[in-house]
């Protein structure tokens, strides 16, 4: 039995071992990726953006580095043709503690202005350039995948609620931190955990009491839909749908997400209607041919060479 064992494995080796390599790789980063100071950016597999962000010494935590990074590495990732799927993570030993508060004092308690009017603007200006930094995950046309290992904590919320499909492991947990800093979370958060998890109640009490949610009750509540139970077991898995979404059709994929954004804050009436406008164009691709071809011929997704997009 041990021989058959390892002789199938011997010839089944490129199968599970470029895979088994991939995960590695995005576990074994050096550092963060030039000229990013807190994020490390890598790409484990074909058509695969691994962005990590990586401060692990200070868990981390959002400095006001990492504020602008997340524009511009996502900004390049939305254009960027040889990119099918983005998977975001943490380095360390959690995903993220939240706002580096010490770094990030002077930006939000002394905006600056010579009245009371000028430093509202001031203050606004601030606060709306912050919600840039996870509205560019909801905005960049390519799917994201958020694995999260241990705490999510504050702005790690804001993160992954801007994502598209979230993982965790058994260990992780998810606080909606601000109230216990004195403010009301102000880039994200607020306005997407209600319709990502569909109770307004529970919304209410993570916001307004700060407590922590578990693995088990964010997998229940629909925050996330996949539990692991180690980090590596997670981010093999997140490999492995990356590659699934990364396998179909780049303009199927690329306007299945933007209508699914389109049609959560409209009307179904509305959604609909963009549907019809978005699809007269898209329908006319050699992909839905390419696809019918390969259904037919009993062939997988994996085996089309989609053109980039």
């Amino acid at each position: 039995m041990a021989s058959l064992v390892r002789s199938t494995l011997m010839k089944n080796r490129g199968l599970w071992l470029p895979g088994f390599n991939a995960v590695r790789a995005m576990s074994a980063q050096a550092g963060p990726t030039p000229p990013f100071s807190t994020l490390s950016v890598s790409h484990p597999a074909n058509a695969i953006t691994h962005v990590e962000l990586h401060r692990p010494d200070k868990r981390n935590a959002m400095n006001r580095a990492f504020w602008s990074e997340m524009v511009e590495c996502f900004s390049q990732i939305a254009v960027d043709a040889e990119c099918r799927v983005v998977v975001v993570s943490g380095a360390g030993k959690i995903f993220t503690a939240g706002i580096d508060l010490m770094d990030m004092a002077s930006d939000v308690l002394q905006p600056g202005g010579d009245d009371t009017a000028r430093t509202s603007w001031n203050l606004r200006r601030i606060i709306t350039k912050y919600q840039e930094t996870f509205s560019v995950i909801e905005k960049c046309p390519k799917p994201v995948v958020v694995a999260v290992h241990g705490a999510c904590v504050g702005g790690g919320v804001d993160l992954i609620t801007a994502c598209d499909i979230r993982l965790c492991t058994q260990d992780a947990w998810f606080q909606v931190k601000e109230v216990d800093i004195g403010l009301a979370a102000d880039v994200g958060t607020l306005q997407r955990l209600p319709k990502v998890i569909g109770s307004r109640s529970l919304v209410n009490e993570l916001a307004l009491t700060a407590r922590k949610m578990y693995s088990d009750e964010a997998k229940s509540c629909g925050l996330v839909s996949r539990v692991f139970p180690d980090k590596e077991a997670m981010m093999a898995g997140a490999l492995e749908l990356a590659g699934e979404i990364a396998a179909r059709s780049p303009v199927a994929v690329q306007g299945t997400k933007i209508n699914l954004i389109y049609s959560r804050d409209h009307s179904v009436a509305e959604g609909l209607d963009y549907m019809a406008t978005w699809n007269m164009s898209m329908l006319q691709t050699q992909d839905v041919m390419k696809s019918a071809q390969a259904a037919m011929e009993k062939k997988s997704p994996k085996e089309v060479p989609f053109s980039k997009l």
